[in-house]
């Protein structure tokens, strides 16, 4: 009996001892971004039952998490990647070295920014990659050479899926038209090309973007290896086409079949954490690149905010944020703080023991013990705004100032004087004056701001074009 209880005891002191050092390994990374997904879409934005579907497994995962109100993005989906992948905006990453001229903002990035998957890599991390990347299309730039150890998806936008279906396209005038087709890589290999990326495979490869990803998640789980997944999903980009097992399902619309159908994706990608026995030990991401589509056809929604995409206005800005990460992240909290997407960077470096890069200017802040509820404020006061490579403004706290405005065919209008908005004053920004004359010292925050990060442009080295 004594032998007995000895060895019970040495198989519970090994238990815990297995357990504690679960407890404090590495945690996995699902990253899942939409793309052109605006702030109103779901159930706990506003958006769900509203929008014509419920979104349940989404709201689900705010009230276990924290959700937050002012996460901050660029306006157009190339920039946000960009600034995501790197923690810095994507204006620097666009800045060639020895010239002041940045790139066109479709450029992406070049081998030698340090992206997330590069960092985490060193840290014994399994990577991949699940969907549209759109960061660059030539050799070297692709994920599989940007720290990603396997890549299905997209290189390039899903407008294209477009062209093999349009019934007026002529060869004849236009024979070199290069289809996007669907890619596969992996680390250090060139991609292979799959299927074109016509309006069936535009329908299916979010569910199979889904497919991919358990299925990475499931082997690397076995392998009892920390892992990251980045999910940049294709919808709701246009076209806004659901899968045939989500077409009709709501009856009240494509849009609201993809809403659905997205809601069920993030469900399965949950559902799967949960059965590998990995929810404690995972952060799970939410976000979007940007605002819903400019064309008015597309029929997302905003939610409060003005505008769409491509434009300064909070409709472009502003997108759903939740992070879930049980027993550091607090459930059911909600902050209109500050956040934007390049603090991605160095949040994900803290919580995974990574290292941030100290030869260039990183624009992220460490959210890690805000997201951790230790304090109630953000460490991130301000968010500058860029459309292309025009400065358009910035945001300080609750105040915004904007150098230029847009009218609703997005022609861009210089004004006289900056305009200067209270965003919990005048959310929808109708009215620039309004409470601004008894609040002019506002103008001194603001106007540091432009001038701190436009100093800062000028005495960085820039990106090398290679």
């Amino acid at each position: 009996m004594k032998h007995i209880l000895v060895a019970l005891l040495i198989c519970a002191f090994n238990f815990n001892a297995v357990m504690a050092q679960k407890k404090d390994s590495k945690p996995n990374i699902v990253l899942v971004v939409m793309d052109n997904f605006g702030y109103g879409e779901v159930g706990c934005y506003g958006g769900g039952e509203l929008r014509g579907a419920p979104t349940p497994n989404i709201d689900g995962l705010a009230d276990e998490g924290f959700r937050l109100t002012n996460f901050n993005v660029e306006a157009e989906c190339t920039p946000s990647r960009s600034s995501l992948m790197t923690g810095r905006y994507g204006i620097r990453t666009r800045k060639i070295e020895g010239q002041e001229k940045p790139r066109g903002i479709w450029y992406g990035i070049t081998s030698w920014e340090i992206t997330i998957p590069e960092m985490l890599t060193e840290q014994g991390y399994a990577t991949g990659m699940f969907g549209k990347w759109h960061l660059g299309d030539t050799k070297g730039r692709y994920p599989s050479g940007q720290g990603f150890d396997e890549w299905y998806g997209l290189p390039r936008s899903s407008d294209r899926a477009f062209w093999p279906n349009s019934t007026i396209y002529k060869k004849e005038y236009h024979p070199d038209l290069r289809f996007t087709r669907v890619m596969t890589a992996n680390r250090g290999e060139e991609p292979v090309e799959h299927e074109v990326y016509d309006r069936d495979m535009r329908a299916a490869i979010d569910g199979v973007i889904t497919d991919k990803a358990i299925d990475f998640m499931k082997r690397k789980a076995a392998e009892d290896k920390p892992f990251f997944a980045y999910i940049p999903y294709t919808q709701t980009h246009e076209p806004v086409d659901p899968s045939p097992e989500f077409k009709g399902i709501t009856g009240n619309g494509d849009f609201a079949d993809v809403l659905a159908q997205t809601d069920a994706y993030i469900g399965r990608l949950l559902k799967t954490i949960d059965d590998l026995g990995l929810k404690e030990n995972t952060i799970f991401i939410f976000t979007s690149d940007n605002g819903r589509e400019g064309v008015p056809r597309s029929f997302g929604c905003t939610g409060p905010w003005k505008a769409s995409m491509f434009t300064p206005y909070e409709g472009s800005l502003r997108v759903p944020f939740i992070i879930r990460y049980p027993g550091k992240v607090p459930e059911r909290k909600v902050s209109n703080q500050l956040v934007h997407l390049v603090d991605l960077f160095p949040t994900l470096a803290n919580w995974s023991g990574g290292e941030v890069p100290t030869d260039r200017i990183l624009d992220g802040k460490d959210m890690t013990s805000f997201f951790m509820g230790e304090t109630e404020k953000s460490p991130r006061e301000s968010v500058m705004i860029y459309i292309g490579n025009d400065l358009f403004g910035a945001k300080w706290h609750d105040w915004k100032i904007l150098l230029k405005e847009m009218d609703k065919g997005y022609t861009v209008k210089d004004v006289a004087y900056p305009s200067i908005y209270n965003l919990l004053i005048d959310p929808k920004e109708e009215v620039p004056e309004l409470n601004y004359l008894s609040d002019t010292w506002i103008d001194f925050p603001l106007y540091q701001v432009l001038e701190d990060f436009e100093e800062s442009l000028y005495k960085d080295k820039g990106t090398p074009d290679e």
